[in-house]
């Protein structure tokens, strides 16, 4: 397999049989997956876990992948899934231990490598939102999905899910405020 291999054809490669294709879609793929569960838990074990628990279900289901659509709308589908699963009729505590993975767009800690009181309220504010907001700025700013491939993640229409990440972030602009005032 070569690296430069597209995630649809490494995919189609892992759906025929190929571990090799599945240790490339992991190498480009398990720090996403880990960033995005750490800032929807907040807990680095949690994270870890499901990063795992992601790739064990895309080698179980690989037969139920098809061409249609981006690998990265289902890779996160799936992510949403396990994400859903393992919390599902548990009363979920967040907190922040250690150092959170820093969010794309803001750096986390200075040049002196002290933690900015910024960031840490941006992730305490990211935190507080509800799950269904929580998940669509993650998608959308840390992430980089585009309002296209969030809608066919979610399965909605384009312009729900570019009101929604309006909405999410505007409530985590007022959260982040609050929190930093």
């Amino acid at each position: 397999m070569a690296m430069n291999s597209t995630d649809e054809s490494l995919m189609t490669a892992v759906r025929e049989g190929s571990c090799e294709a599945l240790e490339l879609l992991f190498d480009r793929h398990h720090l996403a997956l880990y960033e995005f569960f750490y800032q929807m838990t907040g807990n680095r074990a949690a994270s870890e876990s499901l990063v795992h628990e992601v790739f064990y279900r895309i080698l179980t289901f690989r037969d139920t992948y098809r061409d249609e659509g981006q690998f990265k709308s289902w890779l996160y589908r799936i992510a949403r899934d396990a994400h859903h699963d393992a919390f599902m009729n548990q009363e979920v505590v967040f907190t922040l231990e250690g150092e959170p993975v820093s969010m794309r767009k803001v750096s986390a800690y200075g040049a002196d490598g002290v933690r900015k009181d910024k960031s840490q309220s941006l992730q305490d504010a990211l935190l507080k939102l509800p799950e269904d907001q929580r998940e669509l700025v993650v998608f959308s700013q840390c992430h980089q999905l585009t309002g296209e491939e969030i809608a066919e993640l979610l399965d909605i229409d384009i312009p729900a899910a570019k009101i929604g990440v309006h909405r999410a972030m505007m409530e985590l602009r007022d959260l982040y405020r609050t929190l930093s005032g």
